[in-house]
């Protein structure tokens, strides 16, 4: 088998080994794919696509009539046309629940950090600030505990769970919103509606995909049904937020503090509002990327062409 990976540096820029794919076919692997006509290019005389963000359309897969098999190194797929592969009858696979324990922890990981700001002060500490003080300890910042707040999670699938789990080791209370109740959430969290939510939680923590349904569901109009002085967390997808909305609220301090690991657009544009906002932690879509996260990409992905050669194909999602 010909593999061809047209975006390999998203998930391993350099630091794991293909061996696990490599053992499998003749692979080629391209850090990154600019355009369809180098895509198509590339994919020539190839049996199995292996892209992470690189597209592929229903014209790409009739410029390519060789692929019979597409993987996707991420657990979202809309980048691949599923119905064009499908009419072809090429499966396309993706790699869920990689990334949940990665994803839970980076969560917290920006709230932990809204709470105390910590970089903020071992800054100020290197700067001689605590060397010249009065007093033996000193803060710049209001600090937050979190034992006896209440975490709002919308969408409480595997990593809405498990950021449940770890706000009940912290004395949290957790609430959840979300389309499915599962019998294992219901241990972790009360299942309530999203105005209960909104009205109750201190935190509120976004894990939902995005959907027609979820886009721009943080607005105006749910933010104003938060509490004052609420915190905002994303790691799902920027456009669950309505980012102007947010940047009002957190100029008007009904937001204590938002953090977020996505944008709407990404990378993140100079203009985008976000940037201007005051107590905002923006960082660039990393929560998934710890090496043992992305190892069991390249694991599972090397699985289902394993399973796809022995002609039981997994992981399919069209």
């Amino acid at each position: 088998m010909n593999i061809v990976i047209l975006d390999g540096a998203g998930v391993n820029p350099g630091d794991m080994s293909w061996s696990c794919i490599e053992a499998l076919g003749d692979l080629t692997v391209y850090p990154k794919t600019d355009s369809l006509e180098l895509t198509a290019e590339r994919l020539q005389g190839a049996q199995i696509a292996i892209t992470n963000k690189t597209p592929l359309t229903a014209e790409i897969l009739d410029a390519c009539p060789t692929v019979q098999l597409i993987c996707v190194l991420a657990t979202g797929y809309n980048v691949v046309d599923c119905a064009a592969a499908k009419e072809r009858n090429i499966p396309v696979c993706n790699v869920p629940d990689y990334g949940t324990s990665a994803v839970a922890q980076y969560t917290f990981a920006l709230l932990l950090e809204l709470c105390h700001q910590v970089a903020h002060h071992s800054n100020l500490v290197h700067e001689g600030r605590w060397t010249s003080c009065p007093n033996f300890c000193f803060w710049d910042t209001p600090q937050m505990e979190l034992s006896g707040k209440t975490m709002g999670i919308i969408g409480f699938g595997r990593i809405g769970q498990a950021v449940g789990k770890i706000a009940n080791a912290f004395g949290m209370k957790v609430l959840a919103y979300s389309r499915t109740e599962y019998a294992e959430g219901k241990a972790i969290a009360r299942y309530v509606d999203l105005p209960t939510l909104l009205k109750e939680s201190d935190i509120v923590s976004v894990h939902c995909p995005l959907t027609p349904q979820t886009q721009h569901l943080i607005c105006d109009d749910t933010i104003a049904q938060m509490k004052d002085g609420a915190i905002l967390l994303n790691t799902s997808r920027g456009g669950t937020l309505d980012e102007a909305a947010v940047l009002r609220a957190l100029q008007s301090g009904k937001l204590r503090g938002a953090a977020m690991d996505v944008a709407t657009a990404e990378p993140i544009p100079a203009d985008s509002p976000l940037l201007a906002a005051p107590n905002c932690i923006i960082t660039p879509h990393m929560a998934w990327a710890p090496i043992e996260s992305r190892q069991r990409i390249l694991d599972r992905t090397a699985r289902s062409i394993r399973a796809f050669l022995s002609g039981t194909p997994i992981n399919t999602v069209n």
